[in-house]
């Protein structure tokens, strides 16, 4: 009696084929005609090839993506950008868009998928995306902004070597995606006037097991931001300038309770940013951000290089809450803080995103001197450390700290007051 697992000759044949037609992968690429919107294009086309394709915009040409994409559920796909994308330039245009009862979120939206890549170029003419922010950041004009690029609910994606221009406000985000590389990719959000790029976040972490590494970000807000629910999130090997900073959160907003843990974030340059390492979570917020940890940062002309603050709100609707301790916080567990190296930026100064007198950003007491500041609630932080830290002001005065001993009873690593920074035994 032959084997249940023996296969004759045919059916290992035809077996074989059928492999092999499950991963036959084609290119097709997009359709363009000059003036007018490729969008219709672009979704006919990644509708009627979903899985095993790349779709590709070439090389040589301009694509209109003159409203928004929102892509179908792709399983091993590409979308490959070797030619240039833009925006509309009409601002009222972009907004009627986003306005609408149909806007998915995002400009380009990813929503759900396995093993989907969006990938650019490494040609430095091509492969660029134009968002023509700078006529809204010269206009001011903050109603019915775009979202950039949704890349959500991904299981196994790569983000690599995408180029975006001048982006109107936000820009990647990966809300509840798993196993994602970001890497080698830039995003240049810089005015080339007085004028203040807004909420140019550059990535928007969401998800679990999320790698971003190599990527240069220039842009007016957060360089990178850790949002709720974000686990086992490591970012590496990057450079920030003029945002600020490297955020988890804000957490707790409107009471939420906040889970985000197993952050690592090492080797990265920030060049006049307004913050460096910053955590920032909502008074009256609930829940922990355990297991954190910032190494290895060069911080070069930054007020702000270490900044843990429980008592974020929204300036935009009044004064501070008047709290007790007795209010529920965002706990914070395992912080730590690791070969901070460069200069504290203590010279008068106005940040761009600055609306209000005194600025959104300021803080009662400081000397403009502080390389790290906790603002903590009494028994909601254990195990907040600041280790190796090396630093200077660009006047030449003393460098200082703020730290209350009532809210954070071990060693943080430095004398735990508001005055002159003093190194401690956990901070050697």
């Amino acid at each position: 009696m032959k084997s249940a697992l023996h296969l004759t000759p045919m059916l290992s044949a035809l077996l074989l084929l059928q492999a092999s037609a499950a991963l036959a992968w084609d290119t097709f690429v997009v359709p363009h005609t000059p003036g007018e919107n490729d969008t219709p294009g672009l979704l006919a086309l990644a509708t009627n090839h979903s899985s095993n394709a790349t779709i590709m915009f070439s090389k040589g040409i301009t694509y209109n993506i003159f409203t928004a994409v929102k892509f179908p559920v792709f399983t091993n796909v590409e979308i490959r950008i070797e030619g240039n994308l833009t925006y509309p330039t009409n601002i009222s245009a972009v907004q009627a868009v986003v306005g609408g009862s149909g806007f998915p979120g995002s400009w380009f939206t990813f929503t759900g998928g396995n093993n989907v890549t969006l990938r650019g170029s490494t040609d430095p003419e091509w492969g660029w995306v134009d968002g023509h922010g700078q006529a809204w950041w010269d206009a001011v004009q903050q109603a019915n902004r775009p979202h950039g690029w949704a890349f959500s609910h991904i299981t196994n994606g790569v983000i690599r070597d995408m180029k975006l221009w001048k982006p109107v406000a936000w820009n990647f985000a990966t809300s509840g995606s798993v196993n994602v590389h970001a890497y080698n990719n830039l995003i240049l959000a810089a005015s080339d006037t007085s004028s203040f790029p807004f909420n140019t976040d550059g990535f928007s972490a969401g998800g679990t097991n999320l790698l971003f590494e190599n990527n240069r970000v220039t842009n007016g807000d957060d360089c990178l931001t850790v949002g709720n629910g974000a686990h086992n999130i490591t970012w590496r090997n990057s450079y920030c300038e003029g945002g600020h900073g490297l955020s988890i959160g804000s957490l707790g907003s409107g009471g939420q309770v906040a889970d985000v843990q197993n952050v690592f974030i090492e080797s990265t340059v920030m060049k006049s940013t307004l913050y460096g390492a910053r955590f920032k979570s909502w008074t009256g917020g609930n829940g922990l951000a355990r297991n954190i940890t910032w190494k290895d940062i060069t911080f070069i002309d930054v007020p702000f290089p270490i900044y843990v603050t429980q008592n974020y709100w929204d300036q935009g609707v009044g004064p501070r809450p008047n709290v007790t301790s007795l209010l529920n916080n965002t706990h914070i567990q395992d912080f730590l803080f690791q070969n901070f190296v460069g200069s504290v930026r203590d010279k008068p100064y106005v940040e761009g995103s600055c609306v209000s007198d005194p600025c959104w950003y300021f803080v009662a007491n400081a000397t403009g001197r502080e390389v790290a500041i906790l603002d903590l609630y009494p028994d909601t932080a254990t195990n907040v450390v600041a280790k190796d830290i090396f630093a200077r002001t660009e006047t030449g005065r003393p460098v200082a700290v703020m730290c209350n001993t009532t809210t954070v009873t071990n060693d943080v690593g430095f004398k735990c007051w508001d005055g002159p920074f003093i190194r401690t035994k956990a901070g050697l």
